[in-house]
């Protein structure tokens, strides 16, 4: 059954409601992945392997939009379930008008960049003459809908913290359908190629922006569109932005990652390291994307009851949240360690790259059991409205301490030194995220302790 009333967030039992929100979370994170997977099959298929490479260097600029979207949709989410839990219902729908206007003139933005300097933008990300043809026609035609993948991806998330998971997993799901089914009918039937599958995905971003749209114009929702709300706000805007600044560099600092790594291995390992490293990341980003929608489903938990007053309720949610996401991260590390061959065998038949494969996840999954931890501070910080904090944590294991690592381990231990770069910065975040998250529990404990639970 649908969950649209707020004070769910307030009475339902954690557990259950962690359940509720969480599940449909995960669901959405895979089929939003799913969009990327399911264009690189047809095309690969279909058009050939330097098709399949051009539309691989349009992944960082695909990157970039994701991270301004949720740098917008996630901080406004996030700020939203403080605001509904204080019951200031006219403050959220500022929120919202005010992040509609923001999706539209930050899209606006980047897609006139995009466009007027396509070809640099591309042959910066690796394209030459074979590949740059397939990598320009692909993104000119799936500029248009990237506003709408803004809009899809951003408001799914406010309509999660406004009391709506299922329907939030509906929107996903309708789009990742249609994108299918087009992507077979453009690519395979009318064999249009890359403009087919550019197509299929603003098509399929249509359908879910219309879809979310649609429900925050009616009128028996917890919050809606209203007039006098759009106009933007510098309060608002700085809400918005500080909350959303945290999920937004983590997408942003991943292309960096990225192209260090590719970098590193061309140098001390070549192709196959390449090959290798890929499959490492493949694996672990199942699992990672499993805890990040568990913290989807967190956020607006935290952020209402928080907003509320009801620390004790946050505790526990937080608790719940903490287990299931050092549970998966245990079994994603115990899978690296002691199944490696298995997994690498799941992605290739080459037995040179295969043993490659597990001499990576050997060395770079034994702190994987770590991840789940700052996953979920992260998610804290950025749930009680301490923007600095959960910045700071986003950028401790990627920028922080593994470029650093990524550039000076190699130097002593070549590809291994690659690899070591990975569990280094998972221990290091994990012990850093140890102190913060002490800190603040402490102070959570003291405001618990002068609030009376609802």
């Amino acid at each position: 059954m649908q969950s649209n009333s707020l004070n769910d967030l307030a009475m339902r039992p954690v557990g259950h409601l962690l359940w509720h929100y969480s599940l449909p979370a995960v669901v959405g994170m895979v089929v939003m992945a799913m969009y990327n997977v399911v264009d690189r099959i047809f095309i690969g298929q279909v058009v050939g392997p330097e098709a399949i490479a051009g539309m691989a260097l349009t992944f960082p600029l695909m990157n970039i939009t994701t991270a301004i979207g949720v740098l917008v949709g996630g901080g406004s989410a996030a700020r939203i379930s403080i605001v509904l839990g204080r019951r200031d219902k006219s403050r959220a729908e500022l929120i919202l008008g005010n992040a509609a206007t923001l999706t539209f003139i930050n899209a606006a933005a980047y897609i006139a960049i995009f466009a007027i300097f396509i070809d640099p933008i591309l042959m910066t990300f690796g394209a030459g003459e074979a590949t740059l043809p397939y990598a320009r026609s692909y993104m000119l035609w799936v500029l248009p809908g990237l506003l709408l993948t803004n809009i899809a991806f951003g408001l799914n998330n406010v309509l999660r913290s406004t009391g709506y998971p299922t329907r939030a997993m509906v929107t996903m799901l309708i789009g990742s359908a249609v994108n299918i089914a087009l992507d077979a009918l453009f690519v395979l039937v009318l064999d249009w190629g890359m403009v087919g599958a550019a197509v299929a995905t603003d098509i399929a971003m249509l359908v879910s922006a219309i879809f979310v749209v649609q429900h925050f114009l009616r009128r028996d929702v917890n919050l809606r569109f209203t007039s006098g709300t759009y106009r933007l706000k510098r309060d608002v805007v700085l809400d918005i932005i500080t909350l959303g600044a945290s999920p937004a560099i983590v997408n942003a600092a991943a292309c960096m990652i990225n192209a260090l790594i590719n970098r590193s291995l061309a140098e001390y390992g070549g192709d196959i390291a390449i090959g290798a490293v890929n499959i490492f990341i493949t694996y672990t980003s199942i699992l990672t994307t499993i805890m990040v929608g568990i913290n989807m489903g967190l956020q607006p938990i935290l952020g209402y009851n928080y907003g509320a007053g009801n620390l004790h309720r946050l505790r526990r949610a937080l608790i719940i949240a903490g287990a299931a996401s050092t549970l998966l991260s245990i079994l994603g590390s115990a899978g690296g360690l002691f199944g490696a061959r298995e997994i690498a065998r799941a992605f290739t038949t080459d037995a040179y790259l295969i043993d490659v494969t597990v001499h990576c996840l050997h060395n770079a999954t034994w702190a994987f059991s770590l991840v789940g931890v700052p996953i979920v501070a992260t998610c804290l910080f950025q749930s009680i409205g301490a923007s600095g904090k959960a910045m700071f944590l986003s950028l401790t294991r990627q920028v922080i301490f593994m470029i650093p690592l990524m550039l000076i381990l190699p130097e002593f231990f070549g590809v291994t030194g690659v690899w070591l770069s990975f569990p280094l910065g998972d221990l290091l975040a994990f012990s850093v995220t140890i102190v913060m998250v002490i800190r603040q529990m402490r102070t959570l404990d003291r405001q618990s302790a002068e609030t009376t639970p609802v």
